[in-house]
């Protein structure tokens, strides 16, 4: 739907939920009205309709609503009939400390101040193909995260009987022989024990099941070559590569690492007065998944910096500019967990400085595999 003979610009903002849209337009200019038009049936067909009853008016549309449950469907629905859609975060709409009242009315005439004024930040809309990755690396760790919670209710229950495993580590194959072979004095206690013993394996299967999906997926993903690339880093391994590349996506957007830094969530806070600076925790914003996966993996660079036969083979066909950037990686956070150590800073901040810095390596190998044109694509 081509919209280039209209001459006004107006800003149609939706407050988008499942079952009603709410719809606010805000004229562009700073004396422009704003006002509230109604509310049409949740779904793209009622929404279309009233859009196209804007545009037969001469408006030149620039639709704007939030990130939320209901996904990019609506967005990739509107691009397709050639409207300006945008997604904004969530995060970039100021409130008023002192403003009590919520309704989808006030939400949508506040996108539409907002839009007018040129003060949201619209997110990245991935493409079909990009979210359905993204959406099985989510479904595996879902799937580990109810294993976690199988092993702990198992634990807890067999601690409550008095019942405590004498190895050395839980849930290897001697620790799942010994509680195959276990029976409680109770019956009633005994099928609760199965129970969440069964609970435990399941969730096991369902995560090699997801893992091997996500293996298949992966052949034919346009970012693969990213994922084999970022394996030539220490402790980032098939599973940690595909999350953060389906968790990221378009490395090119960050202009520098430090913007990747701050989009993880990996940037101290700040509380800054005057002369007076103080620096918190880390903010925590943006993709939580991908900032779990560096934790995990900056864990690993408390040894000293090596090239294991692993990791070996995982850069053997890969560039030698990659390879470079994965061993300057080694040397750099090794040593600096080495002297952080050193100095006797808590291990928890040793590790989350070790995994800011690491992504940075991440951005840098990941731009030197995908052209911005192929990127932006």
């Amino acid at each position: 739907m081509n919209q280039s003979t209209t001459t006004a610009t107006v800003y149609v903002c939706l407050d988008v939920h499942k079952d009603s849209i709410d719809i606010a337009l805000g004229e562009a200019g700073r004396d422009g009205e704003v006002r509230h038009l109604g509310a049409v049936a949740g779904g793209v067909v009622a929404i279309s309709k009233a859009l196209r009853r804007l545009v037969s008016r001469g408006h030149c549309l620039h639709v704007v609503y939030k990130a939320g449950p209901c996904g990019f469907v609506l967005q990739r629905h509107l691009a397709a009939l050639d409207y300006h859609c945008e997604v904004v975060a969530p995060s970039s709409i100021p409130k008023r400390s002192g403003d009590l009242v919520k309704t989808d009315r006030r939400d949508a005439l506040m996108l539409a101040r907002l839009a007018r004024a040129g003060e949201l930040s619209a997110v990245r809309v991935p493409d079909a193909v990009d979210e359905a990755l993204r959406d099985l690396v989510r479904a595996r760790e879902d799937a580990v995260r109810e294993q976690r919670n199988a092993r702990h209710r198992l634990k807890a229950l067999l601690l409550r009987s008095g019942v405590v495993y004498a190895g050395k580590s839980a849930w290897t194959a001697a620790h799942l022989r010994w509680l195959g072979r276990l029976a409680l004095p109770h019956a009633a206690q005994q099928i609760a024990f199965q129970d969440y013993l069964h609970a435990v394996s399941e969730s096991g299967a369902r995560i090699a099941r997801l893992e091997q999906s996500l293996r298949d997926a992966l052949a034919d993903w346009s970012l693969a070559p990213v994922v084999a690339a970022l394996q030539a880093l220490r402790g980032v391994q098939l599973i940690a590569a595909v999350t953060l590349v389906a968790e990221i996506q378009d490395f090119h957007r960050f202009d520098n690492p430090r913007r990747l830094m701050a989009y993880l969530g990996l940037v101290p806070s700040e509380d800054s007065s005057g002369q007076r600076r103080r620096q918190g925790a880390i903010t925590k914003a943006g993709n939580s998944a991908a900032r779990r996966m560096l934790v995990e993996v900056a864990h690993l660079y408390r040894y000293p910096a090596r090239v294991s036969a692993d990791i070996a083979k995982r850069q053997s066909e890969l560039p030698k500019a990659v390879t470079d950037i994965a061993w300057t990686a080694q040397l750099r956070l090794c040593a600096r967990f080495k002297r952080l150590a050193a100095r006797h800073v808590p291990h928890n901040k040793i590790v989350v400085a070790i995994a800011r810095e690491l992504s940075g390596f991440v951005w840098a190998i990941a731009r030197e595999v995908t052209p911005p044109a192929a990127a932006s694509t």
